[in-house]
Parts: structure tokens; C-alpha cells; sequence
């Protein structure tokens, strides 16, 4: 059976003019005259039986049904051409798509990465941000690494590493001090993350004091903008110490009081199911586990850190 698509070459020549909303500018982007593109976008609106387009003595400008039609043709020639660049670019090579949370990825992940390709050069990872579960089959990740509790269904999971953060802020903030009680932290602005809104709430309630405000301040999404608001002096922030290891240890940021949060969730590296059996999914899953069991040793325990840059510096080896 014939699928209704439209030609390719005039949603191309359409995707163009919605852009510009300009038939002579979509022109010159294509190297086409003015007249074939009218003409592309004439047949496209033939076959669709609806106008994208209103004419008018100043140009052209996009109908409702023409703007939502370009968002939606937009979006697909821009997996098009990702999918055909991936294929270009494997040249008989295996790639694995991996969501990962974000500023994991950036501080953990990717000073390790190198090893990963020395030992399976013929392995391409490709890595993009995703801060919450999603569902596997509207997407073409063979894997994920996010924190949780691991309850993803249609899916395996492998622990990696718990998170344990601890409360940091620019030195400016301890003044003459060293470290400050759970009571003087109090007292500072708190910086929250959106994605774990009750962390500070969990970390005076373990501190064993109740804290009216412990919920308040501004929210940032990611590790690496609590980082940056910290290092600017805009408050104290929760943070892992290993994803925040150059500014420790430079001396931009410090480890205000060494008392860890401790978390029954962790990060995993999810899988789904019809995934697990691939031979190049399972080499990354393997030496990942390793990577991540070589980091555990100096990070878990329940214990407090008594010189964060010494031990950040052992454990990480970069």
C-alpha cells in the first residue's frame, strides 16, 4: 500500500520558507530560483488540500495549520538527518545511544570514557542528557544511566554508585571558620535542586534539628548550576564531591560541614529488555561496573570526609 507521504523535496523547500518565512530567502538557502520553491510548496499544499501559507503584499506569512505543520516537519527532517549522519559515520562500527543525567555524565563519565575507547575502538558511544526516566520505545537509547530507585519497567538494572552529598559553598561564606554546624547552615541562603526537593529538609532532619525554611531558596535543575550559583557566593548547595572535584580542589568551592546525605537511591545503569543481549551494550556494562567498583572503595560507608581533596583526588585518578 502507497503510504500518503508528500515529496520529500517539498517539505524540504516548505521547512526552509517557514523558517525564513520567505520564499527568496528559503531560495537562496537551496540553491533554487524563487519560482520552483512557489512551486514545491503549491504541489505540497495540493496534496495536503490545505493552505500553510497567506499571501500578502509583504511576503508570505505561515496559517495556523502551516506553523504547526512546520514545528511537527521540522522535527522529523532533523532525525532524518541525524539518523543518516549516524549511519555515515559508523562505517561498520557499533554505536550506543546512552541517556545519561547530565552533570554525571560531564564530571564522572567522560574523563573515564577514553579508557572505554582504547578498548573497544570499534564501540562508538553517543551521549545525551535526560534528567528523568522516559519510555524506551518512543526513543532509540540502547541504555541509561540516571538516579533512582531502579523501578523502571520493561527494563534491567545494574547499581553503580550512591551519591552522598554534602553541603559546599564558595569559602567566602565560612568566614573565619572551618566547617559550620547544621544550626549556621541553617542560617545561610540554601540553594535547591528542583529533581530532589527534599534534600535539605532529609539532611537537617538527619542532622537531628527541624529547620522552618529548609525548603526555600532558588531551584536549579542540575549538579553543575548548583555549583556555579555556589561558587558565585549566592548560597550553600547539596552536592556530591565527585562531581564538583576541580573546584574543591582549587579552592572555589569547600566542603562546609563533612556530613553526607545518604540516599536508598542511587545510579543505574538501566537497560531494557530487549536490549540486554547486545554484545556491545554488554562490553560498555561490564567495564562501567568496574570503573564504578573502583570508585565505591573511598566514597561509601557512611562515613564522614575528613580531607575531601586528598580522597576525591586518590579516587578519581584524573
Amino acid at each position: 500500500m502507497r503510504r500518503k507521504i508528500p515529496s520529500t523535496t517539498g517539505l524540504i523547500c516548505f521547512e526552509a520558507a517557514a523558517r525564513h518565512e520567505s520564499f527568496t530567502k528559503a531560495a537562496q538557502e537551496l540553491s533554487l530560483t524563487q519560482g520552483a520553491v512557489c512551486r514545491q510548496i503549491a504541489s505540497l499544499e495540493e496534496f495536503l488540500n490545505v493552505d500553510l501559507f497567506r499571501r500578502s503584499r509583504r511576503g508570505v506569512v505561515l496559517t495556523e495549520a502551516g506553523l504547526s505543520y512546520s514545528r511537527r516537519v521540522a522535527a522529523q527532517l532533523d532525525a532524518v538527518e541525524r539518523d543518516t549522519l549516524s549511519v555515515m559515520g559508523q562505517q561498520g562500527a557499533s554505536t550506543l545511544e546512552l541517556a545519561v543525567v547530565p552533570t554525571w555524565g560531564t564530571q564522572w563519565l567522560l574523563p573515564r570514557l577514553r579508557d572505554f575507547q582504547t578498548l573497544h575502538p570499534d564501540v562508538t558511544i553517543n551521549l545525551t542528557n535526560r534528567t528523568r526516566p522516559f519510555l524506551f520505545a518512543d526513543t532509540e537509547f540502547d541504555a541509561a544511566v540516571y538516579f533512582g530507585d531502579a523501578d523502571w519497567s520493561g527494563t534491567q538494572s545494574w547499581r553503580l554508585m550512591d551519591e552522598s552529598p554534602v553541603p559546599v559553598c564558595s569559602p567566602s561564606l565560612l568566614g573565619e571558620q572551618t566547617l559550620l554546624s547544621p544550626q549556621a547552615l541553617a542560617a545561610l541562603p540554601l540553594l535547591q535542586q528542583s529533581t530532589r526537593p527534599y534534600a535539605w529538609r532529609q539532611w537537617f532532619g538527619a542532622q537531628g534539628i527541624s529547620v522552618p525554611r529548609d525548603m526555600t531558596g532558588p531551584r536549579l535543575e542540575l549538579f553543575s548550576m548548583l555549583a556555579q550559583a555556589a561558587m558565585h557566593e549566592m548560597g550553600v548547595a547539596l552536592i556530591p564531591p565527585f562531581l564538583i572535584f576541580e573546584p574543591l580542589a582549587v579552592g572555589r568551592l569547600v566542603i562546609a560541614n563533612p556530613q553526607p546525605l545518604h540516599s536508598d537511591k542511587a545510579y543505574y545503569l538501566m537497560v531494557p529488555d530487549r536490549k540486554v543481549e547486545s554484545a556491545s551494550l554488554a562490553a560498555f556494562r561490564q567495564w562501567l561496573l568496574v570503573q564504578a567498583a573502583a570508585y565505591l572503595p573511598g566514597f561509601t560507608g557512611g562515613q564522614a570526609l575528613p580531607d575531601p581533596v586528598v580522597r576525591i583526588k586518590n579516587n578519581l585518578q584524573i
